[in-house]
C-alpha cells in the first residue's frame, strides 16, 4: 500500500521496471476506496470489476511494448458529468438514473488509450451546479482533511479522491472554479486548461461557453503529463482546438527567473480570510526568491465577474437542460400525460439548486428581460477579458487565492445561496476570459485545512503556468491528509464483502 503515496508518474515508472503490476496498483487503490467510502462518499459508481480486467489487460499492453507513455498502468477516477461506455452516467441527479451511455468522452478516451483504468464515477455537485458537492442526488462528499467540511465542487468527489488516495489522478470539469476551487480545499493540484485546449465531446454541457475538462493530481508533473494525453483537436467538438504545443512536461524544472507575476489588490480586499491571505503570499515570496519579478496591481472589473458569470451560465444551463425531459433517457414520472410527465419529470428528477439555475436562466433569456440582463452580462464578459488582456500585456503570470476561504462546514453553505456563489469570486475570470488557471497547495490553516494558490496565464500560456507552479511546488514541502498515510501503512479496510463491480449509488456494470 506504500504505492498509495507515489505520483502518477512515479507509479507508472515502477509498473515499467517491474517492481509491481497494474493489478496490484489497482487492488491497492480498490482497498483505499473500500476503506475510505464509508466516511468520503467519493464515488457514485465504483467499477472494480471491469477496473481489474482493465489492469490485466494494460499490463500486458506494457509488457508487449504497445503501452509506453507516462500514465499507462495508474488507477483514475473520472467525474460523473463524462460519459463512460457501458458505465453509469449520472451527472449526480436522479434525472440520470439508469442511464449507460453507447459512447465514451473524448478525454475519456484519450486517457484509455494513453494505458490508463478507469476505477469508477466520482460524486460532484448535480449537473457540476455548486461549490460544495453537498447538491449531489447521492448525498454530499466529505473532505479527507476533515471530515465535517465539504471538498469543495463541483469537482469535489474527484479531488476528495485523489486527496485520499483513493485514485492517482482524476478528470474534472470546470465551469467557474470547478476543479480548482475543491482542489485548494483537499490539497491537491488541479488545472483548467484555456478554453478549447480539451475537447467537450462527451461532457454533459453545463455552460458550453465555459466548461472546460482539466485533471486533479497530487504534483504539477502529473497534471502536465494528463494534459499531453487529453489536449487536442477532435472533429467532434467544433470548439476544440488545434494545438502544437502540447509537449507540456518540457516547461517543468525550466528556469523562472525574470518571470513577471502580477498580484491583484483587488484579491485582498474584505472577504479574504487572514490566513488565506498570509499563505498566498508567503507563495508569492518563494517565486519572488527563484528570481521571479511580483508586484501588485489594479485588476478591474472583479466585482462584476460573479453577477456576468451566473447570468450566463444560467442562461446556458436552462437551454441545455431541456434535453432532460424523460422522455429519451434517464427518469421518467409515472402515470402522467404527456405533458403533466415533462413537468412531473422535470420537477422530481432536479435538485433545488439545479431548478433555481434553470429558473434564473430562463428568466434572464425571456422577453423583456434578455437585454436587461443576458446581453449586459455578455458586454461585460468582454470588458473582463479586455481586463485581463491589459494585465497580460504587463505580466506573464497573475497570482492569487484559489478560494476566499479554506472548506467550510459541512451545511454550513446550502442555506445562503448568495454567499456559496461569492466563493467563486477568485476562479470565474478565467472561465470568462477562456484562460488556462492552475491551484496549488501553499499550506495549511491553524485547523488543518488546505489552502491553495492560483496562477492564471494568457491563453496558450499553458507552459508558463506549469513553469512556475512547479518551481513553487519544488520549493516547499506539503504533507498528504491522514486518510492517505493510514492507507499507505497498511491500515486501510478491504473491500471483502463489497458487491464487486457494483455500487449501492448510481450502479456500475456487472
Amino acid at each position: 500500500m506504500e504505492c498509495l503515496t507515489w505520483t502518477a508518474m512515479e507509479l507508472s515508472r515502477r509498473i515499467k521496471n517491474g517492481e509491481l503490476t497494474v493489478e496490484q496498483a489497482v487492488r491497492a487503490a480498490l482497498k483505499q476506496i473500500g476503506a475510505c467510502e464509508p466516511e468520503l462518499n467519493s464515488f457514485i459508481t465504483v467499477d472494480a470489476q471491469g477496473a481489474l480486467a482493465q489492469a490485466r489487460a494494460v499490463q500486458r499492453g506494457i509488457e508487449e511494448g504497445r503501452l509506453t507513455g507516462p500514465l499507462a498502468g495508474v488507477p483514475v477516477a473520472v467525474k460523473d458529468n463524462l460519459c463512460t461506455k457501458g458505465l453509469h452516467t449520472t451527472c449526480a441527479s436522479h434525472i440520470l438514473e439508469g442511464f449507460v451511455p453507447a459512447y465514451e468522452a473524448e478525454a475519456v478516451g484519450r486517457l484509455r488509450r494513453a494505458g490508463v483504468v478507469i476505477l469508477g464515477k466520482t460524486n460532484m455537485d448535480e449537473f457540476a451546479m455548486g461549490s460544495t458537492t453537498e447538491t449531489s442526488a447521492f448525498g454530499p462528499t466529505k473532505n479527507p482533511w476533515a471530515t465535517g467540511h465539504v471538498p469543495g465542487g463541483s469537482s469535489g468527489g474527484s479531488c476528495s479522491a485523489v486527496a485520499s488516495g483513493e485514485a492517482f489522478l482524476a478528470l474534472g470539469s470546470d465551469t467557474g472554479g470547478s476543479i480548482r476551487q475543491p482542489s485548494s480545499f483537499c490539497g491537491v493540484v488541479g488545472l483548467k486548461p484555456t478554453y478549447g485546449t480539451v475537447s467537450r465531446y462527451g461532457l454533459v454541457a453545463y455552460g458550453s461557453s465555459l466548461d472546460q475538462v482539466g485533471p486533479i493530481a497530487r504534483s504539477v508533473e502529473d497534471c502536465a503529463a494528463v494534459l499531453e494525453a487529453i489536449a487536442g483537436r477532435d472533429v467532434q467538438d467544433s470548439t476544440s482546438l488545434v494545438r502544437e504545443d502540447t509537449d507540456f512536461r518540457e516547461a517543468l524544472g525550466k528556469e523562472i527567473a525574470g518571470l513577471r507575476i502580477g498580484v491583484p489588490r483587488d484579491y485582498f480586499g474584505d472577504g479574504l480570510d487572514r490566513e488565506v491571505a498570509a499563505a498566498v503570499r508567503g507563495a508569492a515570496q518563494a517565486l519572488a526568491k527563484r528570481g521571479a519579478v511580483v508586484e501588485e496591481f489594479e485588476l478591474s472589473l472583479v466585482k462584476y465577474a460573479i453577477p456576468a458569470y451566473y447570468t450566463i451560465a444560467s442562461a446556458e444551463a436552462s437551454s441545455n437542460l431541456a434535453r432532460f425531459d424523460g422522455v429519451k433517457y434517464g427518469y421518467r414520472a409515472a402515470g402522467a400525460g404527456l405533458h403533466d410527465m415533462y413537468k412531473r419529470t422535470r420537477s422530481e428528477g432536479f435538485g433545488a439548486e439545479v431548478k433555481r439555475r434553470i429558473m434564473l436562466g430562463s428568466f434572464v433569456l425571456s422577453s423583456g428581460y434578455y437585454d436587461a440582463y443576458y446581453l449586459k452580462a455578455l458586454r461585460t464578459k468582454a470588458l473582463i477579458k479586455r481586463a485581463f488582456d491589459a494585465a497580460f500585456a504587463r505580466y506573464d503570470l497573475i497570482l492569487g487565492p484559489t478560494a476566499p476561504t479554506t472548506a467550510p462546514a459541512l451545511g454550513a453553505s446550502l442555506g445562503d445561496p448568495l454567499q456559496m456563489y461569492l466563493g467563486d469570486i477568485y476562479t470565474i475570470g478565467a472561465n470568462l476570459a477562456g484562460l488556462p488557471g492552475i491551484s496549488v497547495p501553499c499550506g495549511l490553516d491553524s485547523r488543518g485545512l488546505p489552502v491553495g494558490v492560483q496562477m492564471m496565464a494568457d491563453c496558450f500560456q499553458e507552459k508558463k503556468l506549469l513553469a512556475a507552479a512547479y518551481a513553487y511546488e519544488q520549493s516547499r514541502e506539503f504533507p498528504v491528509c491522514a486518510m492517505l498515510e493510514r492507507g499507505a501503512s497498511g491500515c486501510a479496510g478491504s473491500v471483502a464483502g463489497q458487491k464487486v463491480g457494483a455500487s449501492d449509488k448510481g450502479g456500475a456494470r456487472e
